[in-house]
């Protein structure tokens, strides 16, 4: 008997890998943690001396983050997504839905990707990750069949890539400082700069100013302004973002991890079904690589006064110090799925992470609100350590509101609707009293 498309429906709660969920909620708190320093300050994401300060808790902030969440949330979230789109096909060909699987599949990611440009250019994230997700989901689906060793074996050529790129730019900041200090001499001795190095010159004058306590100042000026005129001034931002990454970033830093995950998934790692010891092991032996990978990289960039040569140095071992941290991350969260303990915070987590894409959304309609025009107009007035206070406040509130969103609906209001957009068709929101 033919099976019709009707019968192809959404994941039930009852279906759910729990600890999947509660891993989800982690990670998207986590992310959060991240992005706060984009969303609330000028350049401060990555280096501390921009904005947000470099001293007393503003550094010791910047160091915790670094070491320990910094490209691993991430990472993480990458890995979910990968393990998320493997069980939505998974599901469907079971079902029988033959071709309409891959109609519902790809269906679902053109829609996660107009998602994901509404995201970055309307609500106004220029971190936005989830039209880079969807490109990657694509290829994810060619992939999905291998046995895990080879989607292992796959994910660490990409690492391995993506390091020796890291390297090659690495090689080539070298040669820009050594141009730009050309320039400096040629410009003291009144000597005529080449085409090259005028465009070394351009790009140094852009680069300081953009660090400049006037550069920053004409930033925090224009995300203050009102709601069309920070949409225009983000643009470009955007626009050199989505043209950018998919080109440098994509296939090694979110496709090498979506496999990953598939890999994970498919040795019954992710859902908390190894023993309390497989997991001790997977949690100390990632924290202690990755730990001390990262507080390498932190205390060299820290030592050279923060250069920016000393971060592009620093790029060369990112993934070699974040994958295992992220690997860590997984045994300390399948752990915690495991032991008896927190269960209110379990059931707060999952909630969170089974509205994973309102609650992301959420952030950015957040920091709209609290640092642009739009709303209150508070875009670089808090030091680094104090935009952890809001977020906590954020993590305080989704905690809360999901689990009681959740009482009375089936999904959260962005899963309900992508849903609908994949399946072609309206389903229950309301739970039946």
């Amino acid at each position: 008997m033919t099976t019709t498309q009707t019968s192809f429906t959404p994941l039930k709660a009852s279906d759910r890998i729990q600890s999947l969920d509660i891993m989800r909620g982690f990670v998207l708190l986590g992310i959060l943690l991240m992005n706060i320093n984009s969303m609330g300050l000028a350049g401060a994401y990555g280096d501390p001396t921009v904005s947000g300060g470099n001293s007393g808790w503003n550094l010791a902030t910047w160091i915790t983050t670094n070491l320990s969440f910094e490209g691993t949330m991430r990472a993480l979230f990458s890995l979910l997504f990968g393990v998320g789109m493997f069980i939505f096909m998974d599901r469907l060909e079971k079902k029988g839905a033959g071709i309409n699987a891959a109609n519902i599949y790809f269906r679902r990611l053109i829609w996660l990707l107009i998602f994901g440009l509404i995201h970055g250019y309307l609500l106004l994230w220029t971190g936005e990750i989830l039209y880079d997700y969807a490109l990657m989901g694509f290829l994810v689906f060619s992939f999905r069949n291998l046995p895990p060793i080879k989607l292992t074996f796959i994910a660490i050529v990409l690492f391995s890539i993506g390091s020796l790129w890291s390297y090659s730019d690495y090689k080539k900041d070298i040669k820009f400082i050594e141009d730009v200090a050309l320039v400096k001499t040629y410009k003291l001795e009144n000597k005529i700069l080449s085409k090259e190095l005028q465009k070394v010159d351009i790009k140094w004058e852009e680069l300081k100013y953009k660090r400049s306590p006037e550069g920053i100042a004409d930033y925090n000026t224009n995300m203050r302004k009102g709601y069309l005129d920070v949409v225009a001034f983000l643009a470009p931002e955007n626009k050199d973002s989505d043209k950018d990454w998919p080109y440098r970033y994509d296939l090694w830093d979110i496709l090498s991890m979506m496999l990953l995950g598939i890999a994970l998934f498919k040795w019954n790692v992710l859902s908390a079904e190894k023993s309390y010891k497989f997991y001790s092991i997977m949690t100390v032996l990632g924290y202690l690589i990755g730990l001390s990978i990262n507080y390498y990289e932190v205390h060299s960039i820290m030592a050279s006064n923060f250069s920016l040569l000393s971060f592009s140095k620093a790029n060369i071992t990112y993934d070699l110090g974040r994958v295992p941290v992220a690997i860590g991350h997984v045994g300390a969260i399948m752990l915690f799925c495991k032991l008896p303990i927190l269960n209110w915070l379990k059931i707060s987590l999952a909630a969170v992470g089974k509205m994973a894409l309102t609650n992301y959304i959420m952030h950015s309609l957040f920091a709209m609100f609290i640092f642009t025009g739009v709303g209150f107009g508070l875009f670089g007035t808090f030091q680094r350590f104090e935009l952890l206070y809001i977020v906590f406040a954020i993590w305080i509130f989704q905690l809360i509101a999901s689990p009681i969103w959740l009482k009375y609906y089936q999904y959260g209001p962005l899963e309900w609707i992508w849903r609908n957009l994949s399946y072609l068709k309206k389903h229950p929101f309301k739970k039946e009293s």
